[in-house]
């Protein structure tokens, strides 16, 4: 099945009926006097008066000053937002204003990688090889604490690909994406918390989103997210995560780009710039663990076979800057 046929099926699963977890997520969103609003056709409820509610990705950064004084919005007032329309009309970049995360890299059979992206995505980006055999996979967890969307969490498995028009030349390609700070990849999975951020991903970004419950669980030294199955409630995968001690405060950008296809099986590219404020990073393997349960997400992981993991990178404090996709040129 191609990321089109993927992303049309999750919509449509999702729109067919009420899981007993979907229901749980839903009651969550209602707690908080939730309205509902159209997006391309989705009834989707939003928080009431709540950023999106009030300003539908484009609120005036006077209102985040006030609303979030603590926020330095020094690096947003540099992005200019121009109207859009991305399967309905939004703006671009999309502001994310505090946001945190956890990334763990690990090698995975290079074959299992190939045949899970499309024909079409194939022809201009695969997987990079870093050594026979291997290729490579991030899994990430985010909290997107206050941002256009108003707030949500989100996990993405995806695959680290050369950069379309560029020569694929694995350990090299990686190395020099990690020097540039210009990361590209292939998205497989990418489960969020929140019926806006699944409509909005599904619809505008051609990402495959789906609704489920993630549990979060932020202590003084470790944080965790529990990813249920959206169909039984079951935990489908839990990231355990150790704290760093030692972060740097130096301020980095670093961009993450993404290859797919739209809703026309056209190819297209998107991208998102991060600021990290706080970050750090290890190769120690004890800093994250993965537990495996019964769903998509610990279905994909078995499958992958994964090894060595290479880097463990622990984000506290970003801001980010998504930007809607575009078709790939000579595409």
């Amino acid at each position: 099945m191609n990321s089109k046929s993927v992303i049309f099926a999750a919509g449509f699963i999702l729109g067919m009926g009420t899981t007993p977890l979907m229901a749980q997520v839903q009651a969550a969103t209602n707690a908080k006097e939730s309205v509902l609003i159209d997006i391309a056709g989705n009834k989707v409820p939003v928080v009431q008066g709540g950023l999106y509610d009030r300003y539908r990705s484009n609120p005036p950064l006077s209102v985040i000053a006030s609303e979030a004084p603590d926020v330095d919005l020094s690096w947003f007032k540099q992005l200019k937002k121009e109207k859009v329309d991305i399967g309905f009309e939004s703006y671009s970049p999309n502001f994310y204003y505090k946001t945190s995360r956890v990334s763990a890299i690990y090698t995975a059979d290079i074959d299992r990688l190939r045949a899970l992206m499309p024909a079409d995505v194939m022809k201009v980006v695969q997987p990079l090889q870093i050594w026979p055999g291997r290729g490579v996979v991030a899994v990430t967890a985010y909290t997107y604490h206050y941002c256009d969307n108003d707030s949500y969490n989100e996990v993405a498995i995806s695959i680290v690909t050369n950069k379309p028009g560029s020569w694929n030349m694995g350990p090299i390609s990686l190395m020099g994406q990690s020097l540039s700070k210009d990361f590209w990849g292939y998205v497989l999975k990418l489960p969020v918390d929140t019926e806006l951020a699944r409509v909005r991903g599904v619809v505008g970004y051609n990402l495959p989103k789906w609704l489920t419950q993630i549990a979060v669980n932020d202590s003084r030294d470790a944080l965790s997210y529990e990813i249920k199955n959206a169909q039984t409630g079951e935990m489908d995968l839990r990231i355990d995560t150790r704290k760093l001690d030692k972060v740097s405060a130096e301020v980095e950008l670093v961009t993450n780009s993404f290859t797919n296809t739209d809703h026309q099986g056209r190819l297209t590219q998107g991208y998102a710039v991060a600021r990290q404020l706080q970050h750090g990073s290890s190769t120690d393997a004890s800093m994250v663990s993965l537990q495996l349960g019964k769903g998509a997400l610990s279905d994909l992981i078995r499958s992958l076979d994964l090894g060595k993991m290479l880097k463990y990178e622990y984000v506290p404090d970003f801001q980010s800057a998504l930007y809607a996709p575009a078709r790939l040129p000579g595409f």
